[in-house]
């Protein structure tokens, strides 16, 4: 099938977007495109096209990546589908060895090519791939730029940066993601309006890879306050403003104030520390030491009474000692995070950490990987028994399909998807509404309340 006039065919287009909420805004992205030149967006069961947008960060991305293109490729063989593309970080990591690994794939495009989709579809052939793979990504999508929702219309993702600076030697990302490289301040308030004059936004997630260094390439100085603040100024009814993805080292304390005193700023800080050794630190080129880190955290509790630190952190870097993760044990039962990411070290070809000495085996990352999530289990516990008999403010995010008179939805607390979730019983509320719930009980990392 060659699709030559797409807005004459109208073929169905379906996608499964892997990964972080960065891939998500992509596959957005991607799917506006396509909808602006006259395709129509179908679920995936219903499509003519199968889109794979996929995520090749660690091992176990990638595995979830292969996958699900093989899965949808049966779909294609069973005559379900007529087409299979693979997006993303998949293609722009391998390139075109996919083009031979994976025969049942159509057509491949890369992170920095999503302009080029509805011209990649017209392109297919049942002859041979196709592909669409800059060797540099420099693509970032700007507030003119279509996208079609895949989240509820009460909150949104908006991605003010690409690529990353920061070189640590167990990432690859620079190297799928290209350079740093920021959205100007206007075309996100432009985006953001826009979104807002189609539908009431309750809640706006700022992403990237790093959102503390977002202006340092077009305005020679981080602008993320300036940014938050224009965001802040909006007072045409009541929404959060969530900023994700911050790296520990450019956290500035004019920053912190601006969280402490800014009511639309959720209290909540992603501050992802990796590690606290100082040895392990320096090898993952985390330009930060023990003492800085906690003396961030400390500013920052201090600071802003009742924040929810998130952070994330990896076991079994190659030469971590038995010394080292108790170091890391104590330092997450001392500093008690509301919430933890715990990761096994990867070991990425591409990257410096690859060809590091003493890599650790899996059955020894396995065991230290468990030793932390039952501290971080307990200490979640701890943390959301506080809640019981407070009355805290929920954004509803959905009603329970279980029952009629029970909503799912989330504290200040808690980002989308990645956190926990509040069980409400109430009446007559809808998606995108504030409610006062009182906490009535806890689980293992959500919370149970009723409607005030």
């Amino acid at each position: 099938m060659k699709l030559s006039n797409p807005s004459a065919h109208k073929a169905k287009v379906g996608i499964i977007s892997l990964g972080c909420p960065r891939n998500l805004v992509d596959s957005e992205t991607l799917l506006g495109i396509l909808k602006d030149k006259g395709f129509e967006i179908s679920e995936l069961r219903e499509a003519d096209i199968g889109i794979v947008n996929t995520c090749a960060f660690i091992d176990e991305a990638k595995q979830e990546s292969i996958e699900m293109i093989l899965e949808v490729a049966d779909l294609k063989k069973s005559g379900r589908l007529s087409k299979l593309v693979v997006a993303g970080c998949l293609p722009q990591r391998y390139g075109k060895k996919l083009l031979e690994t994976l025969p049942e794939v159509d057509g491949f495009i890369g992170c920095g090519d999503i302009e080029k989709i509805s011209d990649l579809l017209a392109n297919l052939s049942p002859k041979k791939a196709v592909s669409e793979i800059s060797k540099t990504p420099n693509f970032i999508y700007s507030h003119s730029h279509p996208r079609f929702a895949m989240t509820p219309s009460h909150y949104m993702y908006v991605k003010i940066s690409e690529g990353c600076k920061n070189r640590c030697s167990f990432c690859i990302i620079p190297d799928i993601k290209g350079d740093y490289r920021s959205r100007p301040i206007e075309s996100v308030l432009a985006e953001v309006e826009d979104a807002s004059r189609k539908s009431r936004i309750s809640e706006i997630n700022l992403i990237g890879q790093d959102t503390t260094l977002y202006g340092t390439d077009i305005y020679g100085k981080p602008k993320i306050e300036n940014l938050l603040k224009r965001l802040s100024a909006f007072r045409g009814y009541k929404r959060w403003i969530r900023l994700l993805y911050t790296y520990p080292s450019h956290i500035e304390a004019s920053l912190i104030s601006l969280f402490a005193d800014e009511e639309s700023l959720c209290k909540y800080i992603d501050l992802p520390v990796q590690h606290i050794s100082d040895r392990i630190l320096k090898l993952m080129n985390r330009q930060m030491t023990k003492s800085n880190i906690y003396g961030l955290i400390d500013k920052i509790r201090k600071r802003i009474p009742g924040v929810t630190l998130r952070s994330s952190i990896i076991v079994g870097f190659p030469g971590e000692t038995d010394g080292e993760f108790n170091e890391l044990v104590e330092f997450v039962r001392d500093v008690k995070f509301e919430r933890l990411g715990v990761f096994t070290y990867s070991r990425e070809e591409g990257t410096p950490a690859y060809n590091y000495k003493d890599q650790i085996s899996e059955k020894i990352k396995l065991e230290r990987f468990n030793t932390l999530m039952a501290l971080q289990k307990g200490i979640a516990d701890s943390i959301n028994k506080s809640f019981l008999g407070k009355t805290i403010d929920v954004l509803i995010d959905e009603k329970s399909e279980d029952s009629t008179d029970f909503y799912i939805g989330r504290t200040e607390n808690d980002a989308p998807e990645v956190d926990g979730e509040v069980f409400v019983k109430g009446r007559g509320l809808k998606p995108g509404d504030f409610v006062k719930v009182k906490i009535t009980g806890t689980l293992e990392y959500d919370l149970i309340g009723e409607q005030v």
